[in-house]
């Protein structure tokens, strides 16, 4: 490795590395269908939306029409696919705008017709309609207490797709009878389609009786017309099986996989082994940054399970219960309790940060983690541990310097966590 650059720089040239791998204009290409008899119609939702609507226009040479809808900030202009922009992670008016936008470009559609959907991570705040009885308001309530509850993504877009008159399978039983494909960048751990935006173009194997469960389990109180949706079964979603569905195609374009290994490259180039430990990380965010503690030290005393200088990557996507009130997200959590349990160990480093640019609500992609973080916030009165039990990491590592802004980055595959170990041997600081 050039000694000149650091352990910072090679860190965040593997962070960008990873995006640079989910980019639309990259991947969509290649996956591109024949073109239909009849008409072509697009349609999306997500954090990608809009660059892959682009990339569709850039290399399609006939006619073709359509609408998605992506995070505010996240447009990019297009001549032919209209771009909607709404809120996420919480939706609010201009998603239902939008989804009833995307249900009217496929309607009255015939066999001949081909419509080409885009999903990517977002799609579930993004498209949003109600299902009848229930408001806005009720979804975004739903919405706030799963994000703050600690329920995975899988438990959250369980109940999300049940409450929904277009997730779960309802958008592509509406394209019906003409040709659906759908192209996905995946955010979820283990890449199932019903997972990825909450599935809105794919059959629903979960039922109204699982998201209920789901509820229970976190506690979450929702109001009396939510409790009616899902206990008298009118959430219920498409099924497998469902001949609104069949020869429906999904094709998965990008992967946290893809991006862990774009990364890894990046590390072999500078000399530097990269051991890929996991695409599909999940847990509290503060537990999963004691283990990777763990396993950084056990390459600083033993060089298992590599050798240093090495690099330690994972994705996937961890949760947070929260309990304080601070400015946070998931992938600073991970590292200030990778830096509280690591102590100010010698020779390891690390970036955490979620690949659309944006950890929590804000717009901060995560940050870096060095030897020396926790002594220097402590040196301007901040606390590790305070910082921890507050979820405040992002006014932690913006006090020192050492968040990571991208700014938007019109894809999503999720968190990446990458450690380097520089040295083996070395004890820790204090």
């Amino acid at each position: 490795m050039n000694p000149d650059s650091g352990p910072r720089a090679l860190l965040r040239a593997m962070f960008d590395a990873a995006i640079d791998a989910a980019q639309p204009a990259l991947c969509v290409p290649r996956h591109l269908p024949s073109p239909p008899r009849g008409r072509l119609v697009v349609i999306g939702a997500g954090k990608a939306s809009a660059a892959m609507a682009r990339a569709v226009e850039d290399n399609w040479r006939g006619e073709l029409s359509g609408v998605v809808v992506t995070r505010y900030g996240y447009s990019v202009p297009c001549q032919r696919i209209d771009i909607v922009e709404a809120a996420h992670p919480v939706p609010d008016a201009a998603s239902v705008a939008a989804s009833e936008r995307i249900l009217a470009a496929v309607r009255d559609l015939r066999p001949e017709d081909l419509v080409l959907c885009l999903i990517s991570g977002g799609a579930s705040a993004l498209l949003v309609r109600p299902l009848p009885g229930l408001t806005l308001e009720d979804k975004q309530a739903v919405n706030r207490a799963l994000l703050k509850s600690g329920a995975t993504i899988r438990e959250m877009n369980c109940v999300r797709r049940h409450l929904s008159g277009i997730k779960g399978g309802r958008l592509g039983a509406a394209c019906h009878p003409a040709k659906l494909i759908t192209l996905l960048i995946s955010d979820v751990p283990g890449d199932n389609p019903v997972d990825i935006g909450s599935g809105p173009t794919v059959a629903d194997p979960t039922t109204c009786a699982d998201a209920l469960v789901i509820l229970r389990r976190y506690a979450i109180e929702v109001s009396p017309q939510v409790r009616e949706t899902l206990e008298s079964g009118r959430g219920e979603t498409p099924k497998p099986g469902d001949a609104r569905l069949a020869g429906a195609e999904t094709r998965i374009i990008a992967t946290p996989q893809m991006a862990l290994e774009a990364a890894a490259e990046v590390a072999n180039r500078a000399g530097v082994a990269a051991l890929i430990l996991s695409d599909s990380i999940e847990g509290e965010a503060r537990e999963v940054g004691k283990v990777m503690a763990a396993i950084a030290r056990q390459v600083v005393t033993h060089g298992e399970p590599c050798a240093a200088p090495c690099v330690l990557l994972s994705g996937g996507e961890t949760t947070v219960t929260v309990h304080g009130d601070g400015r946070g997200g998931r992938n600073v959590e991970f590292l200030l309790a990778l830096g509280i349990a690591l102590d100010r160990q010698a020779g390891v480093y690390a970036i955490a940060g979620d690949t659309d640019g944006v950890d929590g609500t804000e717009e901060v992609a995560g940050a870096h983690l060095a030897p020396d973080s926790l002594a220097r916030a402590l040196a301007k009165g901040i606390n590790a541990r305070n910082s921890l039990a507050n979820n405040d990491g992002h006014s932690f590592f913006e006090a020192i310097g050492d968040a990571v802004i991208t700014g938007p980055t019109l894809t999503n595959v999720n968190d990446f966590r990458a450690i380097f170990i520089t040295e083996s041997g070395a004890p820790a600081a204090g």
